[in-house]
C-alpha cells in the first residue's frame, strides 16, 4: 500500500473540500468530502451507491484530487472491515461536525461506500537505450 506525503495529508486533513475527477468522466469535477484517520484517507459518497463517482472508483477505475492547485492521481480500494468505517465516521463527525451534512455522512446506506485512497504514479516506465 502506497501512502500519500506527508504533506498531502496534512492538506487533506485540513481542507473541507477538495474535487474528485474520475477517468471514466474526465470533464467533470465533482466536490466530495474527504478525511484522514492514522494516515489513511478516506471518502464516501453522500448518495450512497448511487453516485457517479463512486460508482466510477468502485469499478476500480482511477481518478485525479484536485485541490490547493494541485493534481493527485489516485486509486481507490473499498473499506469492508468495520474498524475502518467507523475510524472515517468518526472523523468525517468530528471534521465536518458544523455541517448539516455531517450525519447523513454517516448513515448506514453510505457507509458501504466507504473508500480508501491511495496515490497511483502517472509516470510512465522509463526506457533504456532511448538515445
Amino acid at each position: 500500500m502506497a501512502n500519500f506525503a506527508a504533506e498531502t495529508l496534512r492538506a487533506l486533513q485540513t481542507l473541507q473540500e477538495v474535487k474528485i475527477r474520475t477517468e471514466e468522466h474526465p470533464d467533470i469535477a465533482v466536490t466530495i468530502w474527504i478525511v484522514v484517520a492514522d494516515e489513511k484517507v478516506y471518502v464516501r459518497s453522500v448518495r450512497g451507491p448511487k453516485g457517479r463517482w463512486y460508482q466510477d472508483l468502485k469499478a476500480g477505475g482511477p481518478a485525479t484530487l484536485e485541490f490547493q492547485g494541485k493534481r493527485v492521481p489516485v486509486q481507490a480500494a473499498p473499506v469492508a472491515d468495520a474498524q475502518s468505517v467507523e475510524r472515517a465516521s468518526r472523523e468525517y463527525l468530528a471534521k465536518y461536525q458544523s455541517s448539516p451534512y455531517a450525519k447523513p455522512m454517516v448513515r448506514a446506506d453510505v457507509l458501504p461506500t466507504t473508500l480508501r485512497l491511495e496515490p497511483r504514479s502517472d509516470n510512465p516506465p522509463s526506457r533504456t537505450g532511448d538515445g
